[in-house]
């Protein structure tokens, strides 16, 4: 059986001359937990909206747990659990009621299953409780709750941090990571707080304008998130040429007409110095630094004034 829990092929969603989701084509593995990454804007919700079967693409195809024919798809999603914009709860039912209601749409024929999602989101304790009485971390857990009754082996989430304090964003990735290790679910999840992703995610998706621009293992985004070299000189274009002829495989990235980043590189930061001076270009800034997800984020959409 293939590992392959979603697979999109040039997925594209368009409204009017707007291009939402432009050739989306990304491939999840079982077991993973993906962090997407992307500014407001940037087609994260339109695209899990289509894989989750509540847009259609108007272009492009998917396969879904391995089925393909959109029949086949339809059935698959009972194994899907999603919580997307916001968890959609009955505000005058209880805790219980609203689980209990979801295990029945789904058809999940284990009727013990609502006690054991509320135990494994912590919500057993209040599950007598009306859902428009809980607080906004336990209206997330409730989300989740929801998302989990069918026993997914593919969990979608939308933004579940969005209004955590830091108490309930610990309490929630701890989960995610529970729910990741014993249930044997693979996790989509996105959200702003690209820190809290880093902390969680094994692995990274990056779209910018309807395109994905970038996929990282947490070790690769690790490498290029913890160290850089800051080069400030004379002739980027230059020092771009020594670059890809003495270090073919080093990424790096030009972020100004005078300043050059190269990404998980620090050892070579004497021999370029040397290559410079030997070229007679001009160094003003030769300096290893760190930067944080959210900087290297930055630097992948060319700066604040895309974001």
């Amino acid at each position: 059986m293939s590992d392959v829990i979603l697979e999109t092929r040039n997925l594209t969603k368009k409204y009017g001359n707007f291009c939402a989701l432009d050739n989306v084509s990304i491939s999840l593995k079982k077991d993973h937990i993906y962090g997407f990454i992307g500014e407001n804007g940037a087609g994260k919700s339109t695209f899990m909206k289509v894989v989750s079967g509540l847009l259609f693409p108007t272009a492009g195809d998917y396969s879904l747990l391995g089925a393909a024919d959109p029949k086949e798809i339809s059935r698959k999603r009972k194994l899907v659990g999603t919580m997307i914009e916001a968890p959609a709860l009955y505000p005058k039912f209880t805790v219980y009621r609203n689980v209990e209601m979801q295990r029945m749409i789904v058809g999940n024929p284990d009727a013990s299953y609502t006690d054991k999602v509320l135990e494994l989101v912590g919500l057993s304790d209040v599950k007598e409780k009306k859902a428009k009485d809980l607080s906004m971390g336990m209206k997330q857990r409730l989300g989740i709750a929801i998302a989990m009754v069918g026993n997914p082996q593919f969990l979608i989430l939308d933004e579940p941090i969005n209004g955590l304090d830091p108490k309930n964003i610990i309490a929630l990735r701890n989960m995610l990571k529970k729910i990741n290790e014993e249930s044997e679910c693979t996790i989509f999840i996105s959200s702003h707080i690209l820190s809290e992703l880093y902390l969680l995610a094994t692995d990274f998706i990056f779209i910018h304008k309807g395109r994905i621009i970038e996929t990282n293992t947490h070790e690769e985004l690790e490498e290029k998130c913890s160290q850089y070299i800051l080069i400030k000189d004379s002739d980027i274009p230059k020092t771009v040429i020594i670059l890809e002829k003495n270090y073919p495989d080093t990424q790096y990235k030009v972020i100004a007409d005078d300043t050059l980043k190269v990404y998980g590189k620090p050892e070579i930061k004497a021999g370029l110095s040397r290559y410079l001076m030997e070229a007679g270009i001009v160094i003003t800034e030769l300096s290893e630094k760190e930067q944080s997800l959210e900087e290297y984020f930055m630097t992948l959409i060319g700066g604040e004034t895309n974001a």
